[in-house]
Parts: C-alpha cells; structure tokens; sequence
C-alpha cells in the first residue's frame, strides 16, 4: 500500500449492482472491446484531464478509475455514471480530484500522482454498449525552484582557485545552468567569459581581479526557469607597481624636473583591493603619508629621489617605485655683456657671462636683425662671439640671450659697438720735484675703448697696450731732451689707426741770468720738462720764474705756466 493512501471504504457493492441495471436489455458487445495506452504529462501544481477513451467517442456510460503509482495493486480512485460520481477517500495525495463525463481531472497536481491510471468504461454505441479499457502513464514534471550561489569563499586572494556552485532543491531533470557576471561598480550582466566549468559548478582557476563582482546562475528544465540572487566575489590582490605621477608634467631623461618656487604636485597610484595605503619617503626618510604629496615652492634642497611605497595591509604586501626629482633655479643677478679688442685689433670679441644656476644658463649671441639665428651656437655659463671689425658697422648692436628651464621668460643683455669721434689728445708734465717726465695720451669713449700705446718714431713698443688711457712715466736724464714720442691709437672699427706725438725741449738759460761772469743770451723759451734745472729758473708751485742775480729778485717777463692736473700728485715710478 503507498505511503498516504488510504482504502476506499465502500458502502456496498454498488458497482457491481449499477452496471447490470445499465445494461438491462442492451447487448453487451464483449467482442468488440477497446484497449488504450498512451502518456500524458502534467505539472505539479496545475491542471491535467485524463480522458477515458478518444476525443471522438461518446462519453461512457459508466467509467471506473484506479490508480497504481508503484507495485502494488491498483487503487479505485473515482467511478461515475452520467451525473452521479463517487470520488474514493483518500485521493488527495493525488491532486484535487474530480469526474467530469468520464474524464479525470486532476487540479493542483501533486508529485505523487505520477503512475499509471487505469480507466474501465461502458461505451454506448448503435444502441449496445461497447467495453472499454484505458491505461494512462502520467508524468508529473516539478518545476525548478529558486536557486542559489554558494562560493567557496566569499573573498579570495588573486591567484588562488575558487568554486561557485548553483544550488537548486528541486526540479525535474534534465536541468541546465547558465551565469551571469557583473562588475562590482555595476553594468551589464555578461556570461563570464574563458571561466572553467559547466553546469552546476563554476571554477575560477585562478581567479584573477578580473573575476571579482556579482555572480548569478539560472536554472532551467522542461517546465520553467528561475533565477538566482546575485552574490558577490571578492578578489583581494595587490598592490601593482606603483605609478608615480609629477604635475605639472616635466620629463626627463632619468625622472622629473620642476623650476624653483614651483608648486610640485607627486601622486601614486598601485592598484590593490582592498585600497593600497601610501607612504612618500625623500632620499630615504618620510615625508608623507597619503596618496598625493603635495611640495609648495619648492626649494632646491628638496631635490632628489622620491619613493612611493604603497602596502595591502590584508595581504601584508608592499611594492614601491622611485622616482628622480631635479630642481632647476637660475643664476643670480642678470647677464652681463662686454667687448673687447683682439686679434692685433682687427676684431671684435663679444664676451657674454652669465655664472651660476642649475643647469647652467644657455648663451647665445644674436646680432642686428638676427632674432632667430644667433652669431654663434649655444653655450652654457659663458659665450664669446669673435666679430670682425672690418665687417662691422659704427654703432651696431649685439644682444646675448639667456635660456633656463627656470626661467620661461629667459633673460638679456646687449652692447653696441662703436668708435668714439675726433682723436687721441697727449700732454707731457713734471711731477715728483723734476724727477720725472709724465707723458699722457687720452681718448675717452667707444666699444670697446680704443686701445692706446706709446712707442718711439722707430715703432718699439715704450708700454703695453690700455685702453682709453696711457701713461708714460719717463726718469728725467740728459737723454730725454729733444726726443720725440708718439701716442698710436687703434679701434677695430678703424680701418686705420691714429696717433699724436710729443716732443720734449732742451733746457735754456734764464733770460739776463748770469752763470759765473759771463751772460747766458736771452730766449723766451722756458726750461719746461726738461731733463734737468735750467739756470736761472725756478719753480714757485705751479709757475716758473727767472731769477735774476744781480737784482736778487723775480723777473716777471719770465713767467711761464705749467698746469698740474690732479692724478699728478701721487709717487710714479719710471716705466708706470
């Protein structure tokens, strides 16, 4: 007897007194019996009708229904004739159970209806009545209930398998599975694709950080399909090699740049989950803790290496990258240009200096209308440009353009060269109590200065080259007297040089001076620069007098006026 089915209790032999009052003067067809055999499937919990016989026949007269869903024998379920049926007690193991001209109907199927329904029918047809018998197979499919995913590990190291299974309580087979993936931050669900595994089971193997999110399955069989609630998978990984970041942006070969004063933005970024924690260490010590170090005004001592250190403290891991951080500051002060005379001045050293900074500072030298290209190439610290005097204009200017990563503006200086007008000028004086001869030779003026030098009317060189001025300081002898001595001025900007000459007197005698007994003659020439104290002369300050003798006085006809400029009063030695 099967497990919830209890036995009809019947109130009489009812059945066996119907069916002969049924066919109380009819012929009973007996030969012509029908036999049926056929399989209809239901769902649980619906609706199925089991038909006693074909669609097309009348419905039987009488019809008695069993059921025998395992071994045993069968068991009466319902028996009907026309309006009046009986449905057995015990049927609701089988559904809700009702007879509707001969038919079965089961509604709110039941699992275990499942099984073979036997149906016994008297058929009235051409006024006898045809015996009829059917055995229906009914198979009850279960839907598929609401599955579930079950991970291995809710959270899992990268690297390491995981399992997710999809777990489902019922349903009639044969079941299939599908998943879904969806990223943590959302979006689409996707079959996760290159995932080991079918079916119930998916394999991550290994699970990388590209598996984390939300996972879903879905079941289906031949009744229905239903869905899972997603559950999520995370992936602990990290952290990466570290990404370090410079604003504002200035690459170089070996790290990063930044002028001084600059505000210095570093930023890392090393990927891990959970999120890496960041420490900032400058040539080995910390600084900072955070994921952006911010350096404002940065100063020059700031420079040199930076790391990143970025740590997973779930996975007690840590990367680090280094980067080379270079301050650039600029010379102090600005520039400064100068010219000079050269090659036996016949050309033009432009000289442009500029000391100091880091790096150090790019010079060029750029001429009249030459903005683009310069007279010469770069050069760092100092530039000198050689310009040839013959080919150069009176009054022509130069400029030196300086260029340094700290300064986006660079900066300048210039010079212009020119020749100053009219000549050199000389003049000769005593100085030291008449013991020496000052030759000066002057001529102020020009880029660069014109350059001055005294020689003989042989050509040798009596002092080295100065330029604008020259003083010749000669010891007063007997040997001076008469000589001549000349001042040559050069510019490179001269095609030819200039000069002016000087000649040094004789001494004469003072006018009515007497020298023993004898009387020197007159002259109006006074002894002036001479190599030696004429007599009858002399000097009250800055004036000569002649002194006569005789008279023991001053003779005013003989007065000559020496003028004494100012830088002579110092101790000259000879040849200075």
């Amino acid at each position: 007897m099967e497990r919830g089915w209890a036995p009809p209790r019947w109130r009489g032999p009812w059945i066996l007194c119907l069916l002969p009052a049924l066919a109380g003067g009819q012929l009973l067809a007996a030969s012509e019996a029908a036999y049926e055999e056929r399989t209809v499937t239901g769902v649980r919990g619906r609706v199925v009708e089991l038909s006693c016989g074909s669609a097309a026949s009348a419905p039987p007269a009488v019809v008695f229904w069993s059921f025998a869903g395992g071994s045993g024998p069968p068991r009466a379920v319902a028996v009907g004739s026309g309006q009046e049926v009986v449905v057995a007690p015990g049927t609701g193991t089988l559904g809700r159970v009702t007879l509707r001209n001969g038919t079965l109907e089961l509604r709110e199927l039941r699992a275990g209806a499942q099984g073979r329904f036997l149906c016994q029918g008297l058929f009235p047809e051409w006024g006898q009545l045809r015996v009829g018998y059917a055995a229906v197979l009914l198979r009850v499919l279960v839907p598929v209930s609401k599955p579930f995913v079950r991970p291995t590990a809710a959270a899992a190291a990268e690297g390491t398998a995981v399992a997710l299974t999809c777990a489902v309580r019922e349903g009639t087979e044969p079941l299939s599975f599908s998943w879904q993936h969806r990223e943590p931050r959302g979006g689409p669900s996707a079959s996760p694709a290159g995932l080991g595994g079918s079916g119930a089971e998916l394999h991550l193997t290994p699970a990388n950080r590209s598996h984390a999110g939300w996972y879903a399955c879905t079941v289906r069989n031949a009744v229905n399909n239903h869905t899972s609630e997603p559950v999520y998978l995370d992936i602990v990984y990290g952290p990466d090699e570290p990404a370090i970041s410079v604003e504002p942006f200035s690459p170089e070969q070996g790290g990063f740049s930044a002028g001084e004063r600059e505000d210095v933005v570093l930023s890392c970024l090393a990927p891990s989950n959970p999120p890496s924690r960041y420490i900032w260490l400058h040539n080995g010590s910390q600084v900072h803790t955070g994921q952006t170090y911010v350096i404002a005004a940065i100063a020059r001592a700031q420079a040199g290496t930076y790391t990143c250190l970025a740590e997973n403290t779930h996975l007690q891991t840590r990367t680090q990258a280094t980067i080379v951080l270079t301050v650039y500051y600029p010379p102090a002060g600005t520039p400064s240009c100068s010219a000079l005379a050269t090659s036996d001045q016949r050309d033009v050293a432009l000289r442009c200096r500029w000391l100091g900074g880091f790096p150090p500072a790019r010079l060029r030298w750029v001429g009249p209308q030459e903005e683009d290209e310069g007279v010469m190439g770069m050069s760092f610290s100092m530039a000198t440009s050689i310009q040839s005097g013959a080919a150069t204009r009176n009054s022509s200017s130069f400029s030196c353009l300086a260029s340094h990563p700290a300064l986006p503006q660079g900066a300048a200086c210039g010079t212009t060269l020119w020749v100053p007008a009219g000549g050199p000028s000389c003049a000769a004086a005593a100085t030291k109590g008449d013991e020496f001869v000052m030759l000066r030779c002057q001529w102020e003026g020009g880029t660069p200065p014109v350059t001055l030098h005294w020689r003989d009317p042989g050509g040798r060189a009596l002092a080295d080259p100065a330029p604008s001025t020259t003083v010749l300081v000669l010891s007063a002898d007997g040997s001076l007297g008469g000589r001549d001595f000349i001042c040559a001025a050069a510019h490179p900007l001269r095609a030819t040089g200039t000069e002016c000459r000087l000649r040094l007197g004789k001494p004469r005698p003072c006018p009515g001076a007497l020298t023993g007994r004898s009387r020197i003659p007159v002259t109006p020439v006074p002894p002036i620069l001479t190599e030696q104290k004429p007599p009858g002369w002399r000097r009250r300050g800055a004036r000569w007098r002649c002194w006569r003798a005789a008279r023991r006085g001053w003779r005013a006809g003989g007065t000559a006026v020496v003028s004494v400029p100012p830088w002579l009063g110092t101790t000259l030695r000879s040849g200075r």
